[in-house]
């Protein structure tokens, strides 16, 4: 769309209230990153099932971004806008899934409301990365994705604490077969949050009404649309990549790849390196109480054994929570921090160096044996994932067309889980065959490739990016 559009600077609250809905949408994520592998886990999957059973995450993202990026570049409603119809729409889903996934009874189950969560999610999340170069003009659009990694702290923040918090405070300390109850708080006040953020945003933020030269482009591309017409926008649109974007792609491929390695095994590490738990105690412990439950005779000490082994999973799971929730603090503290430094070293060098602090700080954590001093390279980590969730969009916006706002947002997600779908293919054969199913390896192996990816960051050259 060729029309001249005309987009005012907003205010510091009405910045805040249009990624108000970003909370919800990563409280959910928090809950997938720190309580989706431990539930597996809760129900009988074993560490190299991991990667597979998060399937979900990289496919759903593949195919649903960028075509709801497509769909709504094409969309308007007087009533309802251009984005706000998706957030909608998938948070009510997201609500939906979060509600039921603590009723799962067997790992399938759990993997398949896995993927209606992630569908919901990517539904969402999608257009709210448009949605700022829809109402911000590029001046503010450093703060405005500033602004969303501050959300996505606080919102993993809370997920990640929910879990600490309730196990801790309401989990008792008996341990049992299945998930225990107090993972049932953490998903019911994430279904809330889902639903009432996004709806606080919706409600709070208008969006700015196309032009009439562009309402009048939009009919003609109804017109002419077909079933195939968004697959076909996505595959011009990756042809027409701007040169930023393919060197935004490499940087992506290692950090995602490792993000997702960390996620996947932060648990395991800790249940390992830090409360000595072997995954054959740890199987051996709930076949014990399987078969308690099931009637058989279980020697006193045995059964003993057994509830003591789970209530140290659980204490892992708190502790993966603690440790995701501090470096999400760190996060919210530092996003805004952050643009300043943007502004004066630019945001390439700052995101550099904030890729190398993530990799160091994560190589650490197999080292650290005391629960505490752990959480100190929790602060690298939340500078970095707020480095992440904002500078590389601020770099790229600028030399994205707006009318093809909504698919590159989807192509940039592409390249966010591309490599995750790597991983989640390839990792289980690498952790069993290179890294002898050691967690701790595993940790490792994921500080390195942030590494890699700050070197490749060196390698992008911002168009029209304001230094």
């Amino acid at each position: 769309m060729n029309a001249k559009r005309i987009i005012p600077r907003l205010s510091f609250w009405q910045i805040w209230n249009m990624n108000v809905g970003f909370f919800g949408i990563q409280y959910s994520f928090g809950l997938q990153q720190t309580a989706v592998n431990p539930i597996y886990s809760f129900l009988g999957a074993h560490a190299e099932q991991l990667p597979i059973l998060n399937l979900a995450g990289p496919i759903t993202g593949l195919l649903i971004q960028p075509l709801i990026g497509a769909i709504s570049d094409k969309t308007w409603s007087p009533k309802w806008g251009r984005r706000k119809p998706f957030f909608l729409l998938g948070a009510l889903f997201c609500s939906i899934a979060l509600f039921l996934f603590p009723f799962s009874s067997t790992i399938w189950m759990a993997a398949g409301l896995l993927w209606i969560l992630d569908a919901a999610n990517n539904t969402a999340m999608e257009p709210y990365r448009a949605f700022i170069g829809d109402k911000l003009p590029e001046d503010q659009q450093t703060f405005g994705f500033q602004m969303q990694s501050l959300f996505v702290g606080a919102g993993i923040t809370l997920a990640n604490l929910s879990l600490f918090v309730f196990q801790k405070y309401l989990g008792g300390n008996s341990a049992s077969g299945g998930i225990p109850v107090w993972v049932y708080y953490s998903f019911f006040l994430g279904s809330f949050c889902s639903i009432a953020s996004v709806a606080w945003s919706v409600y709070k933020t208008p969006e700015i009404p196309p032009t009439e030269e562009e309402i009048e482009e939009l009919r003609i591309a109804k017109e002419k649309s077909t079933f195939f017409t968004p697959f076909v926008e996505i595959i011009v649109a990756i042809k027409e990549m701007p040169k930023v974007l393919w060197q935004l792609a490499l940087v992506y491929l290692f950090q995602w790849y490792a993000l997702f390695v960390y996620w996947q095994f932060i648990t395991p590490m800790l249940k390992s390196s830090l409360y000595g738990i072997s995954e054959a105690d740890e199987s051996k412990a709930n076949n014990f109480l399987e078969s308690a439950k099931n009637g058989a005779s279980i020697v006193a000490e045995d059964l003993s054994w057994a509830k003591g082994i789970l209530h140290q999973v659980e204490v892992a799971v708190g502790q993966t929570g603690l440790m995701n929730g501090s470096y999400n603090i760190v996060t919210m503290l530092s996003a805004l921090l952050l643009v300043p430094f943007a502004k004066k070293f630019g945001s390439k060098n700052t995101y550099i160096f904030c890729l190398f602090l993530t990799g160091l700080g994560i190589m650490t954590l197999p080292f650290i044996k005391n629960e505490y001093f752990i959480l100190l390279p929790m602060v690298a980590l939340g500078i970095g994932w707020a480095s992440m969730m904002g500078l590389p969009y601020s770099m790229v916006s600028p030399s994205i067309p707006h009318s093809k706002r909504g698919i590159y947002m989807g192509v940039i997600n592409m390249m966010i889980v591309i490599p995750m779908l790597i991983q989640t293919l390839s990792f289980g054969f690498i952790f069993n065959n290179f890294l002898g199913n050691n967690p701790s390896s595993a940790i490792i192996l994921a500080g390195i490739l942030f590494v890699v990816a700050g070197s490749c960051v060196f390698l992008i050259k911002p168009d029209g990016v304001k230094k």
